[in-house]
């Protein structure tokens, strides 16, 4: 019953937190379930009959890691283990294929590489406040292990999973048949059942009242809306250092360059693509006309991992920072890291989802979280995002990409020891071809729902930037 009334009261701070951010101006949707969640896939345990891939811990043979490092720390150590995962489902995919020193060349020599990345960026975050650890490569080849016939090996470092069971490496991604790549699963989707004629939709976005002392400013980045078409399917917060992270393709605006080799120091040397000189990295799933090919209709990343279809270009992106309706906000840190809604929620479930669809002249009305939008003739798709905005006043990510960072309650206050952060939100609208013919990139296996979005966050604003931004919403001026 008390697990009921949190999901239920979860679900009414999302309506009331769109409210809130419609109420700001600007037609920007708030959207809360009160989580993020990975935008990276997990793998699930595979059945297995004679070897699988055994590597040294890492983690064992740490000194004591510094606090300032943690987090990078435990990110790393989770990717360690999702590397691992992935070489061993590709052991099994493969088995009977190749020569005889294929597994070497094709699966733990690029295993082992990988490795060295991730223990190296480990080694870097512990020697910027301690000694570096030396010695550490020696812990990043593998080799193969024998396992009893029938075993189960689990992906991501965890011990079981069972579908929609305990949190893996990524996040709550811990779904059977979820595997990365091509591992079998159909990616078919979304269906006529998966739109819906908004203008048949009662009205579901109420009012929602500010209480003295809001921060009612703003703050905009204009950025473009990426016609250079700066693509990848990497994800640079939740797999650094692996090529194809995310499995499906990225839309970016901001930072130029942003991939799996990102690095805090790459990113800030980078230029970007908005106007104030706001150099973070925002980046979401693109959208497709599934009508059309696509020039990576054979791509990881794309058709080959069940993305068909033609990349859309958005038609506008507006990307705002919003005050705290309960109070004054700080600055962000820079490089703080924020993912919202979860890649995988057709699958896992509503907790972390934090999608949001709808038309233009219909944002202030109605809000979708897992049905397309079917717009009337002249209104154009919107897809909407607000982000977590309290912050826990010391780290820039968590092992799980979602502990330092939390949505506020329905009255806009931060829990006990979070402060309130410019809350940032993201408007995208496209011209799309009639439904069901659009959809979202996805993960194999979510088949292309709505409820899926998610968008993910670098902030590089230098300090002065972000400075301005705070005195402009708390002022209750707007700029940008």
């Amino acid at each position: 019953m008390r697990a009921d009334h949190r999901r239920g009261r979860s679900r009414r701070n999302a309506i009331l937190a769109v409210a809130a951010l419609l109420a700001g101006g600007g037609g920007l949707v708030a959207v809360n379930y009160a989580a993020n969640a990975s935008d990276v896939t997990a793998t699930a345990p595979t059945t297995r009959s004679a070897q699988t891939i055994s590597c040294p811990d890492v983690k064992g043979k740490l000194p004591a890691v510094p606090q300032s490092a943690q987090a990078e720390v435990g990110r790393n150590l989770q990717l360690l283990d999702r590397q691992t995962a992935e070489a061993n489902q590709r052991l099994v995919d493969t088995r009977g294929q190749g020569g005889p020193n294929f597994v070497q060349n094709a699966i733990l020599g690029p295993l082992t590489d990988k490795r060295k990345a991730t223990i190296n960026r480990i080694a870097i975050a512990i020697g910027r406040s301690a000694a570096r650890p030396a010695g550490l490569d020696a812990l990043a080849a593998c080799n193969l292990g024998l396992d009893a016939p029938g075993t189960q090996t689990s992906g991501a470092g965890a011990a079981s999973r069972s579908p929609g069971g305990a949190q893996g490496a990524e996040g709550d991604t811990g779904q059977q048949g979820n595997g990365s790549g091509a591992a079998g699963q159909s990616n078919d989707g979304p269906t006529a059942a998966g739109f819906v004629d908004i203008t048949k939709v009662a009205p579901n976005v109420p009012k929602v009242r500010r209480q003295g002392g809001a921060s009612t400013g703003a703050f905009t980045s204009r950025c473009g809306v990426n016609k250079q078409g700066q693509h990848n399917s990497d994800n640079d917060i939740v797999a650094p250092g692996v090529s194809n992270g995310a499995h499906h393709v990225h839309d970016y605006v901001g930072n130029r360059k942003v991939d799996f080799t990102s690095t805090n120091e790459s990113l800030s040397a980078q230029g970007t693509s908005c106007t104030n000189g706001d150099q973070s990295a925002y980046y979401w799933p693109v959208l497709r006309d599934t009508t059309r090919q696509g020039p990576d209709a054979n791509a990881l990343g794309g058709g080959a991992e069940g993305n068909k279809g033609a990349i859309l270009v958005p038609s506008t992106v507006t990307i705002t920072y919003q005050g705290s309706p309960a109070g004054k906000v700080v600055a962000m840190p820079r490089f703080l890291r924020i993912i919202t809604g979860d890649a995988k929620a057709f699958t896992n479930g509503t907790k972390n989802a934090n999608a949001h669809w709808s038309c233009t002249g219909f944002e202030n009305k109605v809000q979708l979280t897992d049905k397309y939008p079917i717009c009337p003739r002249g209104s154009k798709v919107v897809r909407s995002f607000a982000f977590q905005s309290c912050w826990d006043g010391r780290n820039i990510d968590s092992a799980d990409h979602r502990s330092h960072v939390a949505f506020a309650d329905a009255g806009g206050k931060c829990a006990g020891g979070f402060k309130a952060i410019p809350q940032l939100t993201m408007r995208l609208t496209y011209k799309t071809p009639a439904a069901p013919n659009f959809a979202v990139d996805g993960f194999q296996g979510q088949q292309h729902n709505a409820i899926t979005d998610h968008n993910d966050f670098i902030n590089v604003m230098t300090d002065q930037l972000m400075k301005q931004a705070v005195s402009c919403i708390n002022s209750g001026r707007r700029c940008g």
